[in-house]
């Protein structure tokens, strides 16, 4: 199958290799900040789900998880500008994030809409810390002052598939970051 959807790819940013080591950098940096602190990430579904994986894997601090629905993309190419999150902060999280270090887990820092929203809404459950996780941060401008703690990559403005990132709910399982070509999304 990823024959089929690698057709579709104009060029390939991370290879598996550069992102399992990034990966792995970047959770030897999370062991070494929270040491003593049991912090609780929490990946940003669906798109985090890979990077989380491998990401909570890299932690060799005892940590614990959480996940949210959160979407601002639907099935377009582009942020609608709208935030959905499926299901209730408070009982995903609930008392567990009282006085907690949070690690908000992203697959990719586009427009900062998403992450402000989850992050100020978490805020007002009293955790100890609020940081961001992000497997991309996109250089773009933003109109919200929001940067990652952590990150993998930068990115420049293009669509990009894989490792998790999807277009319209597919190519999440291409074992590589790739840009997506302009035709197959260009109806949007």
């Amino acid at each position: 199958m990823e024959n089929n959807m690698s057709k579709d790819i104009e060029k390939i940013l991370f290879s598996e290799e550069q992102l399992k080591n990034r990966v792995k950098e970047v959770g030897a940096e999370i062991s070494r900040d929270y040491r003593d602190k049991n912090p609780l990430l929490v990946g940003i579904l669906k798109g985090s789900i890979v990077f989380m994986a491998d990401l909570i894997r890299a932690v060799d601090i005892p940590c614990q998880i959480a996940f949210l629905s959160v979407r601002s993309y639907g099935l377009k190419a582009a942020s609608s500008g709208k935030i959905d999150m499926d299901g209730d902060i408070d009982y995903a999280l609930g008392t567990r994030a009282e006085g907690r270090h949070i690690i908000l887990v992203e697959d990719i820092l586009d427009t900062a809409l998403t992450l402000n929203t989850v992050s100020n809404r978490i805020k007002e459950l009293n955790p100890a810390s609020v940081k961001i996780c992000a497997l991309l941060d996109k250089q773009v401008q933003r109109n919200i002052d929001l940067l990652a703690d952590y990150k993998c990559f930068d990115v420049e403005n293009e669509f990009v598939v894989g490792y998790g990132l999807d277009y319209a709910q597919n190519y999440r399982n291409l074992p590589y970051i790739g840009v997506l070509k302009r035709e197959v999304y260009s109806g949007d």
